[in-house]
């Protein structure tokens, strides 16, 4: 059980902008001579009002505060980009609005569970206000050991000393979490932003995880491990320098059929670049050098970045945000490499759509709120998240609603590989002008799907902070053949929690994350969010929960297949679950090469010399369910 802390040190040290000078090298002056401060001089404030410019104690002359929208920091969706706009007097810092007592209503609205089992806080351990903020959330579990899961998010607790990430870890499959803190009582990822991903490195058994970095000249970067609940086996290693660097995104290839098996892939927005141009870093040796890609020359959001397991090809979502402000319309982009990173393309445009929200954010006109709360609050533009699985390519987003509906969640399908995609299709089916928004989705290797979003239809009205409103749960939605057809949406939270509050004032008052990654494995669909059930001091506040949806057994036949070497000849061994007796006919090409004992496993020895792509399946001969194809590449 966690200790929620109601101390009230809301003192703001300002250590936060020396990471800041050094992660935007490229936006800010050079900076020498960094040293430890306290805070802004009077003169600096006087000249910050008249001229924009912050100077801080022991460092030469700042950052213009007149240059954030030609640097584009108002489009930077990152927390370092937030302790600038505060500081330059564009934003306000959050603030804590204690509710008085309440009744505990969560129960009484409580809908009986459909989709995942029983919701888990990653938030463990003691807090202190008013650093008890977490959002943004990144699942991923460890594919040859389901019982190992790490969630990485968004986390304020080291506000004060250049820490804003966190991540917790299960070892018993996501019954229990631990956040991973170290003798300092902070994460063990230092002089980060957050904007969370972490990764699973097969071939070395290493975990990854990547944030907006301020370590030396690195501007994108993170700290890996092979034990990820010691905190101190957390290494730092560097993905990109010198940049303008916001919104990563990463994949990891953990298919060993796959031609570019163990290829880590990082996404990211580089503002130093044609104002925000969309960038990919490719690593071929398990993280030990990194070699960049350019993808747009100008500014396009990187949604997400995901592959597919079956063929190795990797795609990006992008979305252009038709300029920002509220209304306006987006439109969502693919882009595709066959060739393990190193060339991309544009394989879709979509039609433009009118982006979710309620209002314009008052803290930075460029974005839009859900909220009206407050002068808006919880910013999205209908960012969602790309999944693929042979060849079939998914993606969900959010788009504004009819009339007053101020979101609703929307999915397309490409069976192309992402060249084309189906009409969209809207997977909430509410008949209410209630709020959904934020989705992400993930693909199982046995072709199911899994959609997850935030739900406000079961609430009539929400209050940002107050714990007796209740707003919103997760809902999701299940397809069990590679999105073809979709059973029905249910709720997948276990309560309808209240609208969060936002007490740091180390981040913009209107941020709540800007998205939640899923991710899937054989066994399991992985998903976490932003809850505010936990209140402290009197207010709900931002806290990061976790659940996770068995894939579906109706039938599903999980198969793997490697090559292996035998003298001159090589050898395919395949492995699958569930077995379940008899016998199953094994198909290469989609063509019969025998049958054998359904007993989980076998080994096609009749390849000979044979090169080329070889795609598998087996089958089994009473029932007639058929496993998922897997293709290998015989060098």
């Amino acid at each position: 059980m966690k200790t929620k802390s109601t101390s009230q040190s809301a003192f703001f040290n300002l250590r936060v902008l020396i990471g800041l000078f050094v992660v935007l090298a490229g936006v800010f002056l050079a900076l020498v001579g960094l040293g430890t401060f306290s805070g802004l001089t009077a003169s600096s404030a006087q000249a910050q009002q008249n001229h924009k410019i912050i100077n801080i104690q022991g460092l030469p002359p700042g950052f213009d505060c007149a240059t954030i929208h030609e640097k584009g920091i108002d489009k930077m969706e990152g927390l370092r980009a937030g302790v600038i706009m505060i500081a330059c007097g564009e934003a306000t810092g959050g603030s804590a609005s204690p509710y008085p007592a309440f009744s505990q209503l969560l129960n009484a609205v409580a809908a009986p569970l459909a989709y995942g089992g029983t919701d888990v806080d990653l938030v463990t351990g003691t807090e202190t206000s008013p650093h008890i903020i977490q959002s943004e959330t990144y699942s991923t579990a460890n594919p040859d050991n389901p019982d190992q899961i790490c969630v990485a998010f968004n986390d304020s607790r080291g506000a004060t000393v250049n820490n804003f990430s966190g991540i917790s870890c299960s070892t018993d499959g996501g019954t229990t979490f631990t956040r991973v803190t170290n003798a300092s009582g902070q994460s063990p990822f230092a002089n980060t932003f957050g904007d969370p991903v972490v990764l699973y490195n097969k071939p070395t058994g290493t975990w990854f995880t990547v944030w907006l970095d301020a370590n030396g000249s690195c501007t994108l970067g993170g700290y890996k491990s092979t034990t990820p609940t010691d905190p101190n086996s957390w290494t730092h290693f560097c993905v990109h320098t010198n940049g303008g660097d916001d919104r990563e995104s990463g994949w990891a290839d953990n298919n060993t059929s796959s031609p570019h098996f163990g290829n880590m892939y990082v996404s990211w927005n580089d503002f130093n670049v044609g104002g925000g141009a969309l960038q990919v870093r490719v690593s071929t040796d398990n993280g030990s050098t990194w070699t960049q890609h350019g993808i747009t020359s100008s500014f396009i959001r990187d949604v997400q970045i995901t592959g597919d397991s079956a063929t190795g090809n990797v795609y990006i979502a992008g979305m252009d945000e038709g300029g920002g402000g509220f209304p306006h319309n987006d439109t969502n982009k693919i882009f595709r490499s066959t060739d393990g990173g190193n060339t991309w393309v544009n394989t879709y445009t979509g039609t433009p759509f009118p982006g979710p929200g309620a209002r314009v954010c008052s803290d930075n006109a460029y974005f839009a709120c859900m909220f009206s709360d407050q002068g808006g609050f919880w910013r999205h533009e209908g960012w969602g998240e790309p999944a693929a699985f042979n060849g079939v390519v998914h993606l969900v987003y959010a788009q504004h609603g009819t009339g007053a509906d101020t979101g609703d969640v929307f999915y397309i399908r490409s069976t192309d590989s992402g060249v084309t995609f189906g009409a969209p299709f809207k997977l909430n089916t509410d008949s209410t002008t209630r709020p959904q928004w934020q989705p992400n989705i993930s693909v199982s290797p046995a072709g199911t799907l899994f959609a997850t979003w935030y739900d406000a239809r079961e609430s009539t009205s929400c209050t940002k902070g107050n714990p007796g409103v209740p707003c919103y749960r997760m809902w999701s939605r299940e397809s069990t053949d590679n999105g073809a057809t979709w059973l029905a949406d249910m709720t997948f939270s276990d309560v309808v929690t209240p609208l969060p509050g936002q007490s740091d004032p180390n981040i913009v008052t209107g941020y709540a994350g800007d998205y939640d990654y899923g991710s899937a494995i054989a066994s399991a669909h992985l998903s976490s969010w932003d809850d505010g059930r936990v209140a402290i001091g009197g207010q709900s506040q931002q806290d990061t929960f976790f659940d996770q949806q068995t894939v579906s057994s109706g039938g599903n036949i999980v198969l793997q297949a490697r090559v292996v070497a035998q003298g001159t000849e090589h050898r395919v061994q395949m492995k699958w679950s569930p077995a379940n007796g008899g016998t199953v006919n094994v198909l290469r090409n989609g063509a019969s090469i025998g049958t054998t004992p359904d007993d989980g496993q076998a080994v096609d020895k009749t390849l000979g010399t044979q090169t080329g792509s070889f795609t598998y399946q087996v089958c089994e001969t009473d029932t007639g369910n058929c496993s998922n194809e897997v293709t290998v590449q015989v060098p």
